[in-house]
């Protein structure tokens, strides 16, 4: 039981430490990979980050393609739905927590220090 209380310590400390990270993830993704490559949390949040690049490309190609009906719609709510994204994962970094962005954040590009 007791080093189920450290382990958490430990994540708690890691989460208060990179929380500037963590934010800047969800900015520019890759600064986290090269500045706080051991934590965590930082590579938690760099994950998320580099999905909302990939989804914010993919709308935009995608409603840049389609004439019109991408013009009007994809682009413009593709956009505020990443832009939502994006705030709902600063909020969650701010507060030193490993929420998943919905829709997007279950999937894992980057593997964090455990999982290697």
């Amino acid at each position: 039981m007791e080093t189920e209380e450290v382990k958490q310590t430990a994540i708690n400390q890691d989460a208060e430490d990179n929380k500037g990270m963590g934010i800047l993830a969800y900015i520019i993704f890759f600064i986290p990979l090269l500045a706080a490559k051991e934590s965590k949390f930082a590579m938690y949040h760099a994950n998320q980050g580099l999905l909302l690049l990939l989804t914010a490309v993919g709308v935009n190609v995608v409603g840049t393609i389609i004439p019109i009906i991408g013009w009007l719609f994809i682009l413009p709510f593709g956009n505020l739905l990443v832009f939502i994204l994006a705030i709902i994962g600063i909020i969650s970094a701010a507060k030193g927590e490993m929420k998943p962005l919905p829709v997007i954040g279950k999937y894992t590009l980057i593997k964090t220090p455990e999982q290697e």
